[in-house]
């Protein structure tokens, strides 16, 4: 089975970035967590999912994040990811990840496109989709959206604690 490249990071303008680095940095000091922002510019297709995924699964390893909160995230980022393909209408996605004071806040950002605010429903049981958020709301401690200012986007956050 073919391995699907992991998404290249992206840095601010004037950023400079002079030697490569694995997509999660360098590896926090055993017990210790880092901090830090990683910025992974996806394009609008399937393959983006899997491809956020695995990179915000080797992130959070390098960032020593305890592996449940991990896999929490990597289910969020999927969902946030999906919805924003889904939904969004758009070219490209963001995907935003940071660890601050104990907590990881992953963040997907869309062109917003698609005419509908995301929002939490309750499918019906025989329903093929619209399970996204609520799995979300379940495995965060907080989420939201925001607009991306100066911009037709939109970004939806959701942060989990890594205080397990």
């Amino acid at each position: 089975m073919a391995r699907l490249p992991l998404p290249r990071p992206s840095y601010p303008a004037g950023h400079e970035h002079s030697s490569p680095r694995p997509p999660g940095g360098e590896p926090a000091a055993p017990g210790r967590l880092a901090s830090g922002l990683r910025t992974f510019d996806l394009p609008a297709t399937a393959a983006s999912v899997g491809a956020a995924r695995a990179g915000v699964r080797e992130l959070l390893r390098a960032w020593d994040v305890a592996d449940e909160v991990r896999d929490n995230a990597v289910i969020v980022t999927s969902e946030l990811v999906t919805n924003a393909l889904t939904h969004a209408a758009g070219d490209r996605v963001v995907c935003r990840v940071r660890l601050l004071a104990g907590r990881v806040r992953i963040e997907v950002e869309d062109e917003a496109r698609g005419p509908d605010l995301p929002m939490l429903r309750r499918p019906g049981p025989d329903d093929q989709s619209g399970r996204g958020l609520l799995l979300v709301d379940a495995l965060s401690d907080d989420w939201a959206v925001t607009r991306t200012p100066g911009q037709p986007g939109r970004t939806v956050w959701a942060a989990l604690d890594t205080r397990t």
